[in-house]
């Protein structure tokens, strides 16, 4: 390599007489980043509206480049949100469909990740990050072709990235991955050792198979300082008249090979990639490319180095034949900050209400695709899952899920959201109807309630009604539900009787909730109280199904009536209410055991009989008081983005943290309920017949009040006597887990500026603390993503809902305080489920309940006044989806409609390697489903688009230990009938599209 300061004496001054072995290859990528929704709606982006806001159209940027990619064969534009390009590629006519064909041919225009969006890698769980880019990549595919295929990976914008998130790219095909925010210390010393391009491998289970080759840009995702020519910009344009006064050819070429040189000295090779865009720019794509050419032209006639228009392949292929050895990451790089006391960690919890809504919309879509694919799909594709795909797609965009885009544009995620839920309810409820439809009966009027976790459900709350309970898992839930195989609807009253799918008597629990129970004094529930929610319910009926509700499949339930008091399955709990200042209290199950501390009312300790593991926990909620910026070390505000408390201790939601008790026992469960302010309160509960240590906390939080003029951040804190050294560990977007350790970075010394926000990562699904000298395992999971952290041993803590006061000035322009339904501020319900056992144990309960936490029940109401009998003689009471047995390690991750008789199928094998006992290979059958046979199979990348055969991703050199190459891609064996085995290691993910021939019975 040419020493920097000759490199740069010879740029500055030596000309062409630079040897062409030195000469540096500038790739000029001409790109713009489309937010799919941020500060305003993906409407208004589209097509230009509310510019008071922010002055962007998409449709004009791709209508103008196109129109300069078609004058000159040399140009080159990249593309990645399909989202906005599947939309405006159905506004046009035949001509320019194939003109845009022929530029993507020349390679002119290039589609880089090419998902439905630029998805979040913090706040997303994989099954949704999969999706969304499967949707892009399968568009692309089906519209251009395999030679439009991506082959890089362009994540510019997301705040931080997961290992999880490569991995998953390198499983999608892709050659490299490059992105521009990381920790600002990480940045400068990478810079400075000239490894601002690595390897990363995101799999430790998956190896060096998913390596890939990674690349951070110098300049962020814009143009090199002072070149940007876009409308909105201030930077000169090149002048190059040579009769001007002002003629500025020869500085503006100093000025950009000062650039060049500047960003080389941090890189291996003598190949430099300059993106020239921003944030909606080439919307006048003529002035953009007419200054870009002149400065090409006059940079080449110069030739101190060779510029030219080119695309992120090219410029990966450039960066592959320079046959360079390169450094190897095995961490993530999380959390983000851009500067010293700037940490963008709260947005792992904002808008905590959008990202629960996102995960129960992720298990509608799951069981939707799942159930169209068994119906083989419907006339007229009406009703279809794809809305639902779509709204998904959009919504795990890094400014939706994430919590950071403005109010307006949060609403507008929701809503769409909402309408694909609709649709996806019309399907399952022809499809679920017409799997129980024998003997020529009339179609079911199936109906759902999306108001049941705040004990709402018109369908329910009537003098009786059937439920049908269907199972998207493909393991029976008496494998899996270690915790909510019992399962509530609200009702009036406490005089029903249950009854299975074989029309046996069940055991059922009524337990009165008070009207209505979701939120305690606050303004008379008026939250609760509007013309959409308006419930007379006053008692929740728990029922605990006899046997399994079988995988892929259904069973149905009757609530009637009871007709004769002594002659019912039904119990009535018994209430208890605790006087603070009382004996501790304790509330037990056949393997787990709590105890209450009788003058806080807080859980006190916890004890796994089962495995004879007891630790003591004290359960709280707190607040972090929210930075103003006004101190004397930063500025910097607590805001959308990032996380920054006033000190290093949270504030107590009362004085001493005590809670008002209500004891409820019941033969199926148990209640402890909670009150410690009008705008905290939480039930913990336990269930019977279970073999599983785990207990359930619901809490209900707002809305936090802020007429003290105080920003609260509201923490629920798990103390335990476990000794965990500093160390503690959370998920990957669902998957593999990180090891974190207290005030520490893997690969620099770091600098503890903020101790609270700089130790907080995202959790998309679990966080755990481990004792080595024990085994003790205390884990959390979460029905969403939450920031999490283990700020001293033996701590857990989760952010659970926000609520600040200013902007963080990074970009969204108004605080986040979400104003919620009534305008009196946001209301979050959500759940954790606690696990307490040892490390052995705990890995399989944490993965089984964390898969059903992702995609969990669906349930169909049937307002029907007939007996089992009758129903029975007309209906199918139960439906078994599945002809094979699945084994447990095994995640049916996707079954997806295609076209007729051609369906889209994942498995995954969703241990990690070594973990104890069950992370080792697994076969599974593609041939498992009782509706069709699988005739044929052919294998396909991650994201569906592409032949497995058919991609060979570049291998690189790695430094270190064995060195030798990574990201040659793995070797499977065929998959053939008639059994169509399937082999799973440890975290892999296996993509088949198969042929199929329905089933007559």
């Amino acid at each position: 390599m040419v020493p920097y300061l000759f490199l740069v004496a010879a740029l500055l001054s030596c000309g062409a007489h630079v040897a062409i072995a030195q000469q540096l290859q500038v790739h000029i990528v001409p790109h713009t980043h489309d937010d799919v929704g941020w500060l305003k709606t993906v409407d208004e982006y589209y097509y230009g509206a509310n510019n008071s806001i922010q002055h962007a159209g998409v449709q004009y940027i791709l209508d103008t480049v196109i129109d300069e990619l078609s004058r000159d064969p040399n140009k080159t534009f990249i593309y990645v949100e399909m989202a906005y390009f599947w939309r405006w590629w159905n506004e046009q006519d035949d001509v320019t469909k194939a003109l845009v064909k022929t530029l993507v041919n020349n390679k002119q225009l290039e589609f880089v990740n090419a998902g439905w969006c630029m998805n979040d890698e913090a706040s997303t769980d994989y099954n949704s990050v999969i999706d969304q880019m499967s949707l892009g990549l399968r568009f692309v595919e089906d519209t251009f072709g395999p030679q439009a295929r991506p082959r890089v990976a362009w994540h510019i914008d997301p705040f931080g990235h997961s290992a999880d998130q490569a991995a998953l790219f390198a499983k999608m095909g892709y050659d490299g991955f490059f992105f521009a925010r990381i920790d600002y210390a990480d940045k400068n010393l990478r810079g400075s050792t000239r490894n601002l391009e690595l390897v990363w491998r995101g799999s430790q289970s998956l190896g060096a198979a998913v390596d890939m080759f990674t690349g951070v840009l110098y300049y962020g995702y814009g143009p090199p300082p002072g070149f940007c020519f876009d409308v909105g910009c201030d930077d000169e344009p090149i002048m190059d008249d040579p009769d001007l006064f002002d003629n500025n050819v020869k500085l503006r070429v100093e000025q950009f090979l000062s650039a060049v040189a500047y960003q080389w000295i941090h890189y291996q090779t003598s190949e430099v990639m300059l993106t020239f865009g921003s944030d909606f720019q080439f919307e006048d794509a003529h002035q953009n490319f007419k200054n870009i050419d002149k400065l090409i032209k006059y940079v080449n006639q110069d030739g101190r180095v060779h510029a030219f228009y080119s695309t992120p392949s090219r410029y990966i292929d450039a960066v592959h034949a320079a046959n360079k050895t390169w450094t190897l990451k095995t961490d993530d790089f999380f959390p983000y900050a851009d500067y010293p006391n700037s940490y963008w960690t709260g947005y792992f919890t904002s808008r905590p209400a959008l990202k629960g809504y996102t995960r129960v919309c992720n298990g509608i879509l799951q069981a939707c695709k799942q159930l169209e694919a068994i119906h083989n799909g419907f006339p007229g594709q009406t009703p279809s899952s794809v809305d639902l795909q779509m709204a998904m797609g959009i919504d795990q965009h890094h400014d939706a899920v994430s919590g950071t885009s403005k109010q307006h544009v949060a609403y507008d995620y929701a809503k769409r959201l909402h309408i694909g839920q609709v649709e996806c309810q019309d399907l399952m409820a022809n499809a679920l109807s017409d799997l129980a439809a024998r003997n020529g009966s009339f179609p079911l009027d199936l109906q759902f309630c999306e108001y049941l976790n705040v004990s709402f459900c018109p369908s329910s709350e009537t003098d009786t009604f059937n439920v049908i309970i269907y199972n998207p898992v493909a393991v029976d839930y008496g494998q899996l539900f270690g915790f909510d195989r019992v399962f509530a609807f609200p009702v009036i009253g406490n005089e029903f009787n249950v009854y299975d799918s074989q029309g046996n008597p069940m055991d059922a629990q009524h337990s009165y909730v008070g009207l209505p129970e979701c939120i305690i004094n606050i303004d008379s529930c008026a939250y609760f109280q509007t013309p959409q929610v308006v419930t007379d319910a006053n008692y929740l009926i728990y029922i605990q199904p006899k046997g399994d509700i079988p995988p892929i499949g259904f069973k149905t339930y009757f609530i009637r009536p009871i007709s004769n008091v002594r002659h019912t399955s039904a119990t009535l709990s018994k209430v208890y209410h605790h006087k603070n200042g009382d004996a501790d209290f304790s509330i037990a199950n056949e393997v787990l055991s709590l105890t209450f501390d009788g003058v806080t009312g807080r859980l006190k300790s916890m004890s796994n009989i089962a495995s004879d593991v007891t630790a003591s926990v004290d359960q709280q909620f707190l607040w972090w008081n929210a930075s103003d910026g006004n101190n004397v070390n930063s500025s910097q505000a607590s805001g959308a983005y990032i996380f920054r408390p006033n000190g290093t201790a949270p504030f107590p939601i009362n004085p001493g943290n005590v809670a008002t008790v209500t004891v409820v026992k019941g033969d199926l469960v148990q209640e402890v309920r909670q009150v410690f302010s009008p705008w905290v309160s939480q039930t913990i509960r336990l269930y019977t017949n279970t073999p599983w240590p785990v207990v359930v906390f619901e809490y209900t939080i707002g809305p936090i009040p802020h007429s003290d003029g105080l920003g609260k951040e509201v923490i629920s804190r798990f103390s335990t006597d476990l000794a965990s050294n500093q160390i503690f560990f959370t998920d990957a977007n669902g998957r593999e887990m990180q090891t974190r350790i207290r005030n520490y970075r893997p690969t620099w010394t770091l600098n503890v500026t903020e101790p609270v926000a700089g130790n907080y990562y995202p959790v998309n699904s679990r966080i755990y603390i481990q004792e080595p000298s024990s085994s003790r395992q205390f884990t959390v999971l979460t029905d969403r993503t939450q920031g999490g952290s283990s700020l001293s041993d033996g701590q857990v803590e989760l952010m659970v809902h926000r609520c600040l006061l200013y902007d963080d000035s990074r970009g969204v322009g108004e605080p986040l305080c979400e104003p919620g339904d009534t305008g009196q501020g946001l209301v979050v319900r959500g759940t954790h489920v606690v696990v307490l056992d040892n490390a052995a144990n705990s890995a399989l309960i944490h993965r089984a309940i964390g898969e059903t936490m992702l995609v969990g029940p669906i349930f169909a109401f049937v307002p029907s006044a007939y007996s089992y009998s009758e129903v029975a003689e007309s209906y199918n009471t139960e439906y078994y989806g599945l002809v094979a047995e699945v084994p447990l390690q095994v995640h049916l991750l996707t079954l997806q409609w295609v076209q007729n008789n051609t369906l889209l199928i994942r498995v995954e094998n969703k241990f990690e390697i070594d973990e104890f006992g069950f992370g080792k290979a697994v076969n599974v059958s593609l041939d498992m489903f009782a509706a069709f046979k699988v005739i044929a199979a052919t294998e396909l990348t991650l994201g569906g688009n592409a032949e497995l055969s058919s991609v060979e991703r570049l291998q690189w050199n790695i430094q270190g230990g064995s060195g030798g190459k990574g990201g040659k891609q793995p070797t499977y064996s065929p998959v053939r009938g008639p059994d169509f085995v399937v082999t799973l290691e440890p975290m892999d993910i296996r993509t088949f599209e198969i042929q199929v021939v329905p089933t007559t019975n």
